[in-house]
């Protein structure tokens, strides 16, 4: 058995303890590059969808109904879609977020296709 002074100097166990103190920055990070993947994700559907909704109208169909038909059902409840006399379609969903996390607001995409009638 070591000297008493010496026991407070081994280091048994200090790699666990160093993984505890770690995880919390481990798991930070982790959701910080989850919401920016459902931001990314918003992004690109709301795209798709604003880019279904004005073929939509360019040839006399709902644009929102499309452009709810190319959302996934989590991006659908947030969705505002405007339409515009020039044929242009703005689409709006709203970005997702992990809990804790405050609101992002929305991300918008919008397109355009010429009246095909």
């Amino acid at each position: 058995m070591p000297p008493p002074i010496e026991i407070w100097r081994r280091s048994d166990g200090q790699a666990a303890a160093e993984l505890v103190a770690l995880l919390p920055v481990l798991l930070g990070l982790l959701a910080c590059v989850w919401q920016a993947v459902l931001a990314g994700h918003a992004s690109l559907a709301a795209g798709t969808a604003a880019r279904a909704a004005a073929r939509a109208q360019a040839i006399g169909l709902d644009a929102p109904a499309a452009a709810r038909a190319h959302l996934p059902r989590f991006l659908e409840q947030g969705l505002h879609v405007d339409t515009h006399a020039d044929g242009a379609v703005t689409v709006a969903v709203r970005i997702p977020t992990v809990p804790g996390v405050p609101d992002l607001g929305r991300t918008r995409a919008t397109a355009r296709f010429e009246a095909q009638q």
